[in-house]
Protein backbone atom coordinates (compact mmCIF):
# COMPACT_ATOMS: atom_id res chain seq x y z
CA UNK A 1 0.00 0.00 0.00
CA UNK A 2 1.92 3.47 -1.46
CA UNK A 3 1.83 6.24 0.78
CA UNK A 4 2.74 9.71 0.76
CA UNK A 5 3.03 12.19 2.82
CA UNK A 6 2.61 16.58 1.47
CA UNK A 7 1.38 19.97 2.25
CA UNK A 8 -2.02 20.93 1.87
CA UNK A 9 -1.72 24.28 -0.13
CA UNK A 10 -5.21 25.10 -1.43
CA UNK A 11 -8.65 23.48 -0.62
CA UNK A 12 -11.76 23.82 -2.74
CA UNK A 13 -15.72 22.65 -2.20
CA UNK A 14 -14.20 19.55 -0.26
CA UNK A 15 -11.59 18.92 -3.10
CA UNK A 16 -8.01 19.38 -1.61
CA UNK A 17 -4.42 20.22 -3.39
CA UNK A 18 -1.65 18.21 -1.88
CA UNK A 19 2.10 18.93 -2.70
CA UNK A 20 4.15 16.10 -2.06
CA UNK A 21 8.35 16.64 -2.00
CA UNK A 22 10.17 13.26 -2.77
CA UNK A 23 13.99 12.85 -3.70
CA UNK A 24 14.24 16.75 -4.66
CA UNK A 25 10.92 15.93 -6.94
CA UNK A 26 7.47 17.77 -6.61
CA UNK A 27 4.29 16.52 -7.25
CA UNK A 28 0.42 18.18 -6.91
CA UNK A 29 -1.90 16.31 -6.11
CA UNK A 30 -5.62 16.62 -6.61
CA UNK A 31 -7.46 14.56 -3.99
CA UNK A 32 -10.47 14.42 -1.79
CA UNK A 33 -10.87 13.37 1.99
CA UNK A 34 -11.63 9.62 3.38
CA UNK A 35 -15.05 9.93 4.14
CA UNK A 36 -13.95 9.47 8.55
CA UNK A 37 -13.47 13.08 7.54
CA UNK A 38 -17.25 13.99 6.98
CA UNK A 39 -18.46 12.07 10.33
CA UNK A 40 -15.55 13.99 12.90
CA UNK A 41 -14.91 17.09 14.18
CA UNK A 42 -11.83 17.35 12.29
CA UNK A 43 -12.03 19.88 9.27
CA UNK A 44 -8.52 19.55 6.83
CA UNK A 45 -7.47 23.04 6.21
CA UNK A 46 -4.45 24.83 4.25
CA UNK A 47 -1.38 24.22 5.82
CA UNK A 48 -2.24 20.91 7.22
CA UNK A 49 0.53 17.95 6.37
CA UNK A 50 -1.78 15.17 4.81
CA UNK A 51 -0.73 11.77 4.57
CA UNK A 52 -2.17 10.25 1.23
CA UNK A 53 -3.49 6.64 0.48
CA UNK A 54 -3.01 5.38 -3.35
CA UNK A 55 -4.08 1.99 -2.83
CA UNK A 56 -6.93 2.73 -4.36
CA UNK A 57 -5.86 4.14 -7.63
CA UNK A 58 -6.55 7.73 -7.03
CA UNK A 59 -5.23 9.66 -3.65
CA UNK A 60 -6.64 9.87 -0.99
CA UNK A 61 -6.31 11.77 2.02
CA UNK A 62 -6.02 9.34 5.28
CA UNK A 63 -4.70 11.80 7.72
CA UNK A 64 -3.47 14.46 9.19
CA UNK A 65 -0.81 15.22 11.33
CA UNK A 66 -1.14 17.21 14.64
CA UNK A 67 -0.75 21.01 13.88
CA UNK A 68 1.15 23.18 15.61
CA UNK A 69 -1.32 26.04 15.36
CA UNK A 70 -4.37 27.01 13.64
CA UNK A 71 -6.38 30.10 13.07
CA UNK A 72 -10.47 29.64 12.76
CA UNK A 73 -11.02 32.35 10.08
CA UNK A 74 -9.68 32.16 8.02
CA UNK A 75 -8.70 28.45 8.61
CA UNK A 76 -4.92 28.02 8.22
CA UNK A 77 -2.68 25.57 9.96
CA UNK A 78 0.71 25.64 10.97
CA UNK A 79 2.11 29.47 10.34
CA UNK A 80 5.35 30.72 11.78
CA UNK A 81 4.98 34.15 10.15
CA UNK A 82 2.71 36.50 9.45
CA UNK A 83 3.09 39.62 7.86
CA UNK A 84 0.82 42.50 9.62
CA UNK A 85 0.21 44.85 6.92
CA UNK A 86 -1.27 48.16 7.26
CA UNK A 87 -1.24 51.44 5.10
CA UNK A 88 -0.44 54.96 6.25
CA UNK A 89 -2.95 56.33 4.63
CA UNK A 90 -6.78 54.90 2.51
CA UNK A 91 -7.41 53.09 4.24
CA UNK A 92 -6.27 55.03 7.88
CA UNK A 93 -4.50 52.68 9.94
CA UNK A 94 -6.57 51.02 12.94
CA UNK A 95 -3.59 50.54 15.11
CA UNK A 96 -6.20 48.82 17.77
CA UNK A 97 -7.16 46.27 15.29
CA UNK A 98 -3.41 45.39 14.02
CA UNK A 99 -2.61 45.18 17.90
CA UNK A 100 -5.78 42.17 18.37
CA UNK A 101 -4.23 40.35 15.68
CA UNK A 102 -1.04 40.42 17.16
CA UNK A 103 -2.14 39.20 20.02
CA UNK A 104 -3.92 36.57 18.35
CA UNK A 105 -0.79 35.76 16.80
CA UNK A 106 1.32 35.87 19.92
CA UNK A 107 -1.06 33.62 21.59
CA UNK A 108 -0.86 30.80 18.86
CA UNK A 109 2.78 31.15 18.60
CA UNK A 110 3.38 32.83 15.59
CA UNK A 111 5.69 35.89 14.63
CA UNK A 112 4.48 39.12 13.53
CA UNK A 113 6.02 41.24 11.22
CA UNK A 114 5.02 44.35 10.65
CA UNK A 115 4.65 45.84 7.24
CA UNK A 116 3.63 49.50 7.06
CA UNK A 117 2.31 50.60 3.24
CA UNK A 118 1.21 53.42 1.09
CA UNK A 119 4.36 55.17 2.38
CA UNK A 120 4.03 57.38 -0.24
CA UNK A 121 1.05 58.88 0.53
CA UNK A 122 1.87 60.02 4.40
CA UNK A 123 5.50 59.15 4.82
CA UNK A 124 5.29 60.93 8.71
CA UNK A 125 2.56 58.90 9.93
CA UNK A 126 4.23 55.86 8.61
CA UNK A 127 7.33 56.98 10.39
CA UNK A 128 5.32 56.84 13.63
CA UNK A 129 3.82 53.64 13.34
CA UNK A 130 6.54 51.95 12.43
CA UNK A 131 8.51 53.19 15.11
CA UNK A 132 5.46 52.40 17.76
CA UNK A 133 6.24 48.16 16.24
CA UNK A 134 9.91 48.39 16.56
CA UNK A 135 10.16 49.87 20.09
CA UNK A 136 7.74 46.46 21.02
CA UNK A 137 10.11 44.15 18.98
CA UNK A 138 9.07 43.07 15.22
CA UNK A 139 10.68 43.03 12.80
CA UNK A 140 9.36 46.33 11.19
CA UNK A 141 8.86 47.68 7.32
CA UNK A 142 7.67 50.45 5.34
CA UNK A 143 7.19 50.38 1.94
CA UNK A 144 5.62 51.88 -0.92
CA UNK A 145 4.41 49.83 -4.20
CA UNK A 146 4.48 52.73 -6.15
CA UNK A 147 8.35 54.24 -5.55
CA UNK A 148 9.42 50.57 -4.77
CA UNK A 149 10.95 51.66 -0.93
CA UNK A 150 11.20 48.68 1.23
CA UNK A 151 10.55 45.96 -0.98
CA UNK A 152 13.86 44.71 -1.50
CA UNK A 153 14.08 44.88 2.20
CA UNK A 154 11.33 42.33 2.89
CA UNK A 155 11.87 40.10 -0.21
CA UNK A 156 15.97 39.98 1.48
CA UNK A 157 13.80 38.42 4.71
CA UNK A 158 11.48 36.00 2.69
CA UNK A 159 14.61 35.04 1.38
CA UNK A 160 16.60 34.75 4.34
CA UNK A 161 13.99 34.09 6.99
CA UNK A 162 11.77 31.74 5.49
CA UNK A 163 12.93 28.55 4.97
CA UNK A 164 10.90 25.45 5.36
CA UNK A 165 8.27 27.77 7.11
CA UNK A 166 4.47 29.03 6.54
CA UNK A 167 3.83 32.87 5.92
CA UNK A 168 0.57 34.83 5.17
CA UNK A 169 -0.23 38.18 4.60
CA UNK A 170 -2.51 39.89 6.96
CA UNK A 171 -4.71 43.10 7.17
CA UNK A 172 -8.01 45.33 5.94
CA UNK A 173 -9.18 45.18 2.55
CA UNK A 174 -7.37 47.55 0.41
CA UNK A 175 -3.99 48.29 2.44
CA UNK A 176 -2.16 46.45 -0.74
CA UNK A 177 -0.73 42.91 0.46
CA UNK A 178 -1.68 41.59 -3.17
CA UNK A 179 -0.56 44.05 -4.72
CA UNK A 180 2.96 44.20 -2.39
CA UNK A 181 2.86 40.18 -2.71
CA UNK A 182 2.75 40.86 -7.05
CA UNK A 183 5.81 43.38 -6.26
CA UNK A 184 7.55 40.55 -4.44
CA UNK A 185 6.58 37.39 -6.87
CA UNK A 186 4.93 38.68 -9.95
CA UNK A 187 4.81 35.01 -11.21
CA UNK A 188 1.79 34.78 -8.36
CA UNK A 189 -0.38 36.90 -10.62
CA UNK A 190 -2.52 37.71 -7.37
CA UNK A 191 -5.77 39.40 -8.56
CA UNK A 192 -5.32 43.27 -6.72
CA UNK A 193 -7.97 46.19 -5.81
CA UNK A 194 -8.40 49.61 -5.02
CA UNK A 195 -10.26 51.21 -2.32
CA UNK A 196 -13.21 53.19 -2.98
CA UNK A 197 -12.50 57.23 -2.39
CA UNK A 198 -15.78 57.19 -1.17
CA UNK A 199 -15.91 55.08 1.55
CA UNK A 200 -12.38 54.34 2.01
CA UNK A 201 -13.26 50.51 2.38
CA UNK A 202 -11.47 48.10 0.00
CA UNK A 203 -12.92 45.64 -2.47
CA UNK A 204 -12.47 41.99 -1.54
CA UNK A 205 -10.24 40.90 -4.03
CA UNK A 206 -8.61 37.65 -2.85
CA UNK A 207 -11.12 34.62 -2.21
CA UNK A 208 -9.69 31.62 -1.18
CA UNK A 209 -6.75 30.61 0.54
CA UNK A 210 -3.88 29.40 -1.40
CA UNK A 211 -0.45 28.58 -0.77
CA UNK A 212 1.93 29.60 -2.82
CA UNK A 213 5.80 27.44 -2.91
CA UNK A 214 8.30 30.09 -3.14
CA UNK A 215 11.35 28.11 -2.47
CA UNK A 216 12.57 24.52 -0.29
CA UNK A 217 9.41 23.84 1.35
CA UNK A 218 8.73 27.51 2.03
CA UNK A 219 5.17 28.87 1.10
CA UNK A 220 2.88 32.33 1.38
CA UNK A 221 -0.40 32.31 1.59
CA UNK A 222 -2.92 35.14 0.69
CA UNK A 223 -5.39 35.45 3.13
CA UNK A 224 -9.18 36.62 2.86
CA UNK A 225 -10.68 37.04 6.29
CA UNK A 226 -7.50 38.04 8.68
CA UNK A 227 -9.42 41.69 8.17
CA UNK A 228 -12.53 40.01 10.13
CA UNK A 229 -10.63 38.82 13.36
CA UNK A 230 -13.54 39.30 16.26
CA UNK A 231 -12.55 38.51 20.07
CA UNK A 232 -16.59 38.88 20.67
CA UNK A 233 -17.52 36.38 17.96
CA UNK A 234 -14.38 33.65 18.84
CA UNK A 235 -12.51 32.10 22.06
CA UNK A 236 -9.12 33.10 21.22
CA UNK A 237 -7.84 32.70 24.70
CA UNK A 238 -8.76 33.95 28.35
CA UNK A 239 -8.09 37.04 30.13
CA UNK A 240 -5.37 35.27 32.00
CA UNK A 241 -3.45 34.83 28.65
CA UNK A 242 -3.80 38.13 27.71
CA UNK A 243 -0.71 39.94 28.79
CA UNK A 244 1.17 36.91 27.62
CA UNK A 245 0.38 38.07 24.39
CA UNK A 246 1.68 41.80 24.78
CA UNK A 247 5.25 40.79 24.57
CA UNK A 248 5.93 44.43 26.25
CA UNK A 249 3.77 43.38 29.45
CA UNK A 250 5.06 40.09 29.28
CA UNK A 251 8.54 40.78 29.94
CA UNK A 252 7.58 42.77 33.11
CA UNK A 253 5.01 40.51 34.49
CA UNK A 254 6.18 39.85 37.81
CA UNK A 255 7.64 43.52 38.29
CA UNK A 256 4.49 45.37 39.34
CA UNK A 257 3.78 46.19 43.01
CA UNK A 258 0.58 43.86 43.94
CA UNK A 259 0.22 40.07 42.57
CA UNK A 260 -2.74 40.44 41.16
CA UNK A 261 -2.20 43.62 39.30
CA UNK A 262 -4.51 44.07 35.89
CA UNK A 263 -1.67 46.45 34.65
CA UNK A 264 -4.67 48.69 33.15
CA UNK A 265 -4.01 51.87 35.52
CA UNK A 266 -2.89 50.24 39.51
CA UNK A 267 -0.61 52.21 41.28
CA UNK A 268 2.82 50.80 41.53
CA UNK A 269 2.28 48.85 37.99
CA UNK A 270 5.38 48.11 36.12
CA UNK A 271 3.52 48.68 32.99
CA UNK A 272 1.51 51.60 33.55
CA UNK A 273 4.70 53.33 34.74
CA UNK A 274 6.84 52.24 31.32
CA UNK A 275 3.81 53.71 29.58
CA UNK A 276 4.11 56.97 31.35
CA UNK A 277 8.16 56.82 30.86
CA UNK A 278 7.51 56.02 26.89
CA UNK A 279 9.41 52.72 27.13
CA UNK A 280 5.91 51.31 26.01
CA UNK A 281 4.14 53.17 23.22
CA UNK A 282 0.67 54.30 24.87
CA UNK A 283 -1.54 53.07 21.67
CA UNK A 284 -0.37 49.41 22.63
CA UNK A 285 -1.15 50.08 26.17
CA UNK A 286 -4.60 51.28 25.15
CA UNK A 287 -5.13 48.60 23.16
CA UNK A 288 -4.37 45.89 26.19
CA UNK A 289 -6.94 47.64 28.24
CA UNK A 290 -9.79 47.99 25.26
CA UNK A 291 -9.25 43.87 25.23
CA UNK A 292 -8.95 43.50 28.38
CA UNK A 293 -12.22 44.60 29.03
CA UNK A 294 -13.83 43.11 26.09
CA UNK A 295 -12.73 39.49 27.68
CA UNK A 296 -13.51 40.36 31.06
CA UNK A 297 -17.30 40.96 30.35
CA UNK A 298 -17.09 37.62 28.13
CA UNK A 299 -18.42 34.24 29.18
CA UNK A 300 -16.84 30.95 28.95
CA UNK A 301 -20.21 30.10 27.19
CA UNK A 302 -20.75 33.15 24.86
CA UNK A 303 -20.48 32.03 21.23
Amino acid sequence: MEKKKGRVISSVGGLYTVRVTEDGAVTEYACQARGIFRHSNIKIVVGDIATLDFSEGDPVIEAIEERRNSLIRPALANLDVVFVTMASRSPAPMLDMTDKMTAILEHNDIEPVIVVGKCELNDAEADRIAEIYKKVGYTTFKISSVTGEGIDAVKEYIDTELEGKIAAFAGASGVGKSTLLNSLFPSLELGTGGVSRKTERGRHTTRAVTLYPIGKDAYLADTPGFSMLDFDRFDFFSLDDLPLAFREINERIGQCKYTKCTHRKEEGCAIVDAVKGGEIPKSRHESYVMLYDVLKNKHKWDK
